[in-house]
């Protein structure tokens, strides 16, 4: 499988798994040391948009703003740095994440705005956890006022506003959840 070349000034979704699909996150530790490596190796390289950290997977939904080969170089010390910390803490050696992350090219706002959905609502469809409360998610940071990173500004403005971006999630909550009810 031939992977998307990451492009400066383009929107990415990407996301990975561990290995055999086994736990990437052993605590709320675990998730909050993942993000500040995160910040610490990708922050000068990418806008970030949306993220949801869960036990086995992450996603993020990110603006590449430096060159590739800079930005392919700052994910690879990222993954590796985690991997050897939760490989050391957790006494286990080998891979920790499926080869290579996945990346999708996002081409347009609408697939940028239900992506941002789709991200945000992963706690609600893999563990039937309220997505509008869940810590590792940038849902919450995206209606807060306090300081962040995140492009929380830009997020907003693809929704309109803050009442139209909690209509949009809620209203997209309750059409998946209506598909799973009856299937």
């Amino acid at each position: 499988m031939k992977l998307e070349v990451i492009e400066k000034d383009h929107f990415y979704h990407i996301y990975n798994r561990g290995i055999n699909s086994e736990l990437i996150f052993h605590s709320d530790e675990n998730k909050s040391y993942f993000l500040t490596l995160f910040n610490k190796h990708l922050h000068e390289n990418v806008a970030t948009y949306a993220y949801c950290l869960m036990d086995n997977h992450y996603h993020f939904v990110l603006q590449i703003t430096e060159e590739e080969k800079k930005v392919t170089q700052a994910f690879s010390n990222f993954f590796n740095a985690y991997a050897k910390a939760f490989n050391i803490q957790n006494s286990r050696t080998g891979s920790l994440f499926e080869k290579h992350f996945k990346r999708i090219k996002i081409e347009d706002e609408n697939y940028l705005r239900n992506i941002i959905q789709y991200v945000h609502l992963n706690p609600k469809h893999h563990l039937d956890i309220n997505y509008k409360t869940y810590k590792y998610s940038s849902f919450q940071t995206i209606l807060s006022n306090k300081p962040t990173k995140l492009r929380r500004i830009e997020v907003l403005k693809l929704f309109g506003d803050v009442d139209n971006f909690i209509y949009c999630h809620d209203y997209k909550n309750d059409l998946l959840s209506e598909k799973f009810t009856f299937e």
